[in-house]
């Protein structure tokens, strides 16, 4: 059995897998035991020695690919950084509002102006403050089916008011119509694809006009595919994927002059 690839995973509450190996093999014989393939696996990856391999039914695995694989004709949206609830997040990142409650209200109008409610939108982290009464007033008013990668802030939150959403994840790896995108709080250093046109969304630094993030100076060494979904980089709003596409191409046409 040659081993092609091998990756270790994460599956989040719903189906409540687990850690779990995924490998994409060739196979030398028509098929192997399970304890074959963890033995093949861990004589060949020391790191993933002591992890389960899980095996999964036909429908399970449809399930799993039917949250990951999306089609261009779905209306799709990302958005990171909303920071609803955090008075200081004004001052940090210079937003245009006088208070907290103008731009809690601003950023819920801005979402269902711009959000169905059979859209999905991919929330990349740093949802809210507050607790979990806070969190479900918030989700009852936005439209959408939400899924959540879970930012620093939401660490400190997890649980309160997550079976509103779709999906909860520290990171995903999505397909829309063949287009791979990683998607992660952070903006990553490097990435499988990255040259090969995969994008990779993401959150955390609050790019702005004003320059105000601590990590600004590090945006440099972005690759060209790359792209801020956050509302301080996005005219406070979710932004769609063919907004993100052309962003993206606009990028790699600017990286090459």
């Amino acid at each position: 059995m040659i081993i092609k690839e091998v990756k270790f995973s994460y599956i989040e509450p719903k189906y409540r897998m687990g850690p779990y190996i995924e490998f994409i093999s060739e196979l030398d014989v028509p098929s192997l035991e399970y304890d074959d393939i963890v033995r093949v696996i861990e004589d060949n990856y020391p790191d993933y020695k002591n992890v389960k391999l899980m095996s999964y039914s036909k429908t399970m695995m449809q399930a799993i690919k039917d949250r990951l694989i999306f089609k261009r004709s779905d209306r799709i949206f990302f958005t990171a950084d909303t920071h609803w609830g955090h008075r200081n997040i004004i001052r940090y990142c210079q937003r245009p509002f006088a208070d907290v409650e103008e731009m809690n209200e601003a950023l819920i109008t801005n979402w269902n102006s711009t959000v169905g409610k059979d859209d999905i939108v991919f929330h990349l982290g740093d949802f809210a403050m507050g607790g979990s009464a806070e969190w479900s007033r918030l989700l009852e008013r936005l439209n959408g089916r939400i899924y959540l990668i879970l930012g620093n802030h939401d660490m400190k939150t997890i649980g309160k008011g997550f079976s509103r959403f779709e999906h909860v994840a520290m990171q995903m790896l999505i397909n829309i119509g063949g287009q791979r995108i990683y998607l992660n709080h952070y903006p990553f250093l490097c990435f499988g694809g990255a040259y090969r046109n995969t994008w990779q969304l993401f959150g955390h630094v609050h790019t702005n006009d004003a320059q105000t993030g601590l990590d600004y100076s590090r945006l440099n060494n972005l690759f060209p595919t790359q792209y801020d979904v956050g509302v301080d980089n996005n005219n406070y709003a979710p932004v769609s994927f063919e907004q993100i596409e052309k962003n993206i191409r606009q990028q790699i046409k600017d990286k090459q002059l």
